[in-house]
């Protein structure tokens, strides 16, 4: 195969952190030189055996947020004046004066004034459910919203959310949902993969205009609590096209789930023309809510979980073959995250439909493929990606040497190395694994075309061959020189799952921009957004490139900052300096950085895109990325090929034979291979 030219001019582009020389030495030489233990939330590694057959999460409590949600609370953008640090904006739009979200008993007033005593029970339902610390933010989230609209100031930008971590236990969710919206009915929540997030009613806020705030209030929480045979009126009104327009307001929101009438209030008369309007529940509305409540909560879905190794095997082909010895379809599966090929790799994966027997009858087959399945046990719920700590890592490094030209003590320059990036930390790029490193056709390529809604272009850059005489880019290549799916179905051999899927709706739907739209649907989603995630993650690695070479690591005016609750503002680490991730819900750093984001969009024909492609039902809201990263507990030793320790203080040693043990932990998303580049001073 050609050396892959553009990929490797790509890499050895990106910058370095830390000044040391590095040294030489060689990665991956087989799988089990390169070991990655994914570790979960509650920072365990997942290839302990585990003696729980059922993993009961009703008593797992919510994780904290992490940096996605996280950054739409605390992100805030850093504006120099004189010698003092400001915080001019933040994106979760609190007030300019409390940006640590220091409780604010005053304004909680405001809104606590209206809760009743029948609602002191939501209060307490908030206080059981959640801890001090994430219910006093709530209301400090509440408390901010609420001072802006009373205060007639516009929310700028993207609408601010508040996460409260994922609720894994499904009831406290519903119970949840139910006490927030009671509590604060100008605030909604949103269910997604278990987590909370709260976000303001911006239709609460409309019918205030319409409406006294005491009536919207009550007017939500009345659609809120769903309660059979009930109504709810508003004031008495004498204008009709005021009326009209409250009707014509509430039918055009919520006209499947309540109907409006207006009626003469019973003292009406000449003088006194007041007339109420009175909303109600439609009752096939009401009853098929009801009716889909309890049918959803009979149809309960099966959810195994377990931990799966795999050996040199590309995780999505590793899913391809167990979706098939199950009788599922790949989307069944769900993850936390996308593991080295080549690699002896432990995640846990959950599958749906699936039974825990079921799942311990094929563990003979599965190991014939270089896998195995463990830890098999039943949960209540689907992974998401992202649901993790991080990776632990050992890794072996073989055929130690200086670099060119260097004549210092190799094992000097190693141990230098290693301290240099332990205390300083690394360039958090992502890893060239992202990108299909030394393929023709790069992921980010795939995905750029999606994003375009270049269908057409995206399958044949997926079916785009190697430069091997091999039955798959043998059929790979009839493909693209006649577009026959049909006959390229007859040449792919069967292993190859995802080209097999694709083709065959290729052949029912033909290589037209409609027919390639439904062939993507033969991916499963979290695959389909994985091309157009790695086009983001190219631009990010670009990013943080220009930035360190615009403004090195120091913290400027305009860098986007992830604060935490002991992060001192007069003197904020670079560690702290976040760049976008692109996305339709993200804002840009007011610096030069911004300009160059425009730039590259306007450069790869996106300056209009808005990151939501609905044809194939993907949204890309993006988020932040710190560009800075540090290994954790991290451990190592020089060792001779054959595994005799080096003494510390010896010497006459062959130092071509030397190889080092490498153990450290990142957080998730960080790439093992951009430590190992920083350290080494060596692009592989």
């Amino acid at each position: 195969m050609e050396e892959d030219t553009d990929f490797r001019i790509r890499f050895s582009s990106l910058c370095f952190i830390t000044d040391h020389v590095g040294f030489h030495g060689t990665i991956k030489s087989s799988p089990s030189d390169f070991i990655v233990i994914e570790i979960d939330e509650q920072g365990e590694l997942v290839n302990k055996a585990s003696d729980k057959p059922v993993y009961n999460v009703s008593k797992v409590l919510p994780e904290p947020n992490n940096l996605a949600k996280k950054a739409k609370l605390d992100l805030q953008i850093l504006s120099f004046e004189e010698t003092s640090n400001q915080v001019v904006s933040t994106l979760a739009g609190s007030s300019s004066d409390d940006h640590n979200f220091v409780p604010c008993s005053e304004k909680e007033d405001t809104v606590r004034d209206r809760t009743s005593k029948g609602e002191e029970e939501n209060v307490d339902v908030l206080g059981s459910l959640l801890d001090e610390k994430t219910n006093e933010l709530l209301n400090q989230f509440a408390c901010d919203i609420k001072e802006k609209w009373d205060s007639q100031t516009e929310l700028i930008g993207p609408s601010p959310e508040f996460s409260l971590g994922r609720i894994l236990d499904k009831n406290q969710r519903a119970t949840l949902h139910s006490a927030i919206r009671q509590k604060f009915p100008f605030l909604i929540t949103v269910g997604k993969n278990s987590e909370i997030v709260v976000r303001p009613n911006l239709e609460y806020k409309e019918l205030c205009h319409l409406v006294s705030e005491e009536e919207a209030f009550d007017f939500f929480k009345y659609l809120d609590a769903k309660k059979e045979n009930s109504k709810f009126t508003f004031k008495p009104d004498t204008n009709k096209e005021h009326r009209k327009a409250v009707h014509h307001f509430v039918n055009k929101k919520f006209g499947n789930l309540v109907e409006t009438k207006s009626f003469p209030e019973l003292n009406y008369s000449a003088d006194n023309p007041n007339v109420v309007i009175t909303v109600r529940f439609r009752v096939k509305a009401h009853k098929h809510w009801k009716r889909s409540l309890h049918e959803c909560q009979g149809r309960k879905d099966i959810y195994t979980a377990f931990t799966l190794r795999k050996e040199n095997l590309e995780m999505f082909e590793a899913v391809d073959f167990l979706a098939v010895k199950l009788g599922v379809i790949p989307s069944d599966f769900s993850y936390a995250g996308l593991k080295d090929k080549k690699a002896i790799t432990y995640q846990t994966m959950v599958v749906r439909k699936v039974t825990p027997e079921r799942l311990k009858n094929i563990e003979k087959e599965v190991e014939k493929k270089r896998m195995n399945v463990f830890n098999i046990r039943s949960v209540e719920d689907s992974l998401r990606l992202g649901q993790l700590k991080g990776n632990h890592f050992d890794i072996v490094i073989r055929n130690l040497k200086n670099q060119i030209n260097d004549s210092a003590n190799l094992r000097e320059r190693i141990l230098e190395a290693i301290e240099n990036v332990k205390n300083k930390g690394f360039v958090n790029y992502y890893g060239p694994q992202r990108f299909g490193m030394g393929r023709k056709v790069h992921t980010d390529q795939i995905g750029l075309a999606l994003l375009k809604s270049e269908t057409v272009k995206a399958v044949k850059l997926f079916f785009t061959p190697e430069d091997l005489d091999d039955p798959v880019n043998r059929a790979k290549k009839y493909f693209l020189q006649t577009e026959d799916a049909k006959g390229t179905l007859s040449l792919m051999p069967e292993f190859k799952v995802r080209e097999r899927a694709l083709l065959e709706s290729l052949h029912r739907f033909d290589v037209t921009e409609e027919g390639c739209i439904q062939a993507w649907f033969s991916f499963p989603h979290s695959m389909r957004i994985f091309y157009v995630h790695a086009y983001s993650s190219k631009i990010w690695n670009e990013a943080v490139s220009y930035r360190l070479a615009t403004y090195g690591s120091r913290v400027v005016e305009g860098d986007l900052v992830c604060l935490d609750e002991d992060t001192d503002n007069e003197q904020l680490p670079s560690s702290k300096v976040v760049l976008p991730v692109l996305g339709y819900n993200i804002q840009y750093p007011k610096n030069k950085l911004g300009q160059w984001y425009q730039e590259v969009l306007s450069r790869d024909g996106l300056q209009t895109c808005k990151f939501k492609i609905p044809t194939l039902k993907l949204n890309v809201p993006g988020c932040y990325r710190k560009i800075l990263k540090h290994p954790c507990n991290l451990s190592y030793q020089l060792m001779e090929d054959h595994g005799i320790d080096v003494k510390k203080e010896g010497s006459h040693i062959d130092e071509a034979t030397l190889s080092l043990l490498i153990s450290f932990d990142l957080d998730a998303s960080c790439y093992a291979t951009v430590c190992l580049r920083e350290i080494m001073k060596h692009d592989f």
